[in-house]
């Protein structure tokens, strides 16, 4: 681990935008239709084993270090999530404590899998990932003034043997000046993601253009249409440095969900 933490380099807080025009979005006629950012279709078994397979082919490179944004939730700034009881878990989609407001949008399963650079990119186990991303509306629970006294759409999970985690969500919003995304940390340990520990990793995934125009076609993302159009991955901050290590391999549809699965090394 203390090769893990030698990567570590202070972030930037706050995020910038972008501006750009892209495709515009699909019609509602194609919502029931499956999409896939992949020349294949896949299952929901089969992406998460596509997600190991690629850490296990992949050139072992580290995943970009990418600010937490402004709406972390880790304490450095202002409150702090992972030092409440009921954080650790799989589900992310409700509150917890003192609500369980439900966010609502169309279903979204995240698997990510970590690889150990250190080790030759072998399947990083017993590391904690703390993900993070806004709602429907494009709010972030805990500092948007629509979500203040909630904490949805937050969660942390440590790594199986394979360097796995999974976490139930929805699909989040594409709000004005940043393409669509999640945040996610990586802990040395669940005792350091929970107790005030440092990250050994801060990045960030996106998504596909094809499949935000389909999620964005269905009811309740309205905003999300006319913010996407002015936006692409090269046009925004985060990843217009190149987003090929952080762009989800997704599968799915907007009736059955969809399952975003990334591989990364750090």
């Amino acid at each position: 681990m203390s090769t893990l933490l030698a990567r570590r380099r202070v972030l930037s807080l706050f995020a910038g935008a972008g501006a750009a025009t892209i495709l515009a979005a699909c019609s509602s006629g194609d919502d029931a239709a499956s999409t896939t950012s992949t020349a294949s279709t896949a299952s929901t078994a089969s992406t998460a084993s596509t997600a190991s397979t690629a850490v296990a082919a992949a050139s072992c490179e580290p995943i970009p270090e990418e600010t937490a944004g402004p709406f972390p939730g880790d304490g450095s700034n202002g409150v702090n999530v992972l030092t409440e009881s009921g954080v650790v878990r799989g589900d992310i989609r409700a509150s917890f404590g003192g609500s369980t407001t439900v966010a609502e949008g169309v279903p979204l399963t995240i698997q990510l899998t970590v690889a150990d650079t250190a080790a030759g990119c072998a399947a990083l186990s017993g590391a904690a990932v703390y993900v993070w991303h806004c709602d429907r509306d494009g709010n972030y629970s805990m500092y948007s003034e629509a979500a203040t006294d909630e904490n949805y759409l937050r969660g942390v999970q440590e790594t199986d043997a394979e360097g796995r985690v999974t976490f139930t969500s929805i699909f989040p919003a594409c709000y004005q000046g940043r393409w669509p995304h999640v945040h996610f940390e990586v802990y040395p340990s669940l005792d350091e993601a929970t107790n005030g520990g440092h990250a050994i990793a801060t990045s960030q995934l996106a998504f596909p253009a094809d499949v935000c125009d389909v999620v964005y076609a269905s009811a309740g993302y309205e905003q999300s249409v006319d913010n996407l159009a002015r936006l692409s991955l090269e046009s925004d901050m985060v990843f217009s440095d190149g987003s090929s290590q952080q762009l989800a391999t997704t599968t799915g549809s907007v009736a059955d969900g969809y399952i975003a699965a990334l591989a990364l090394a750090i």
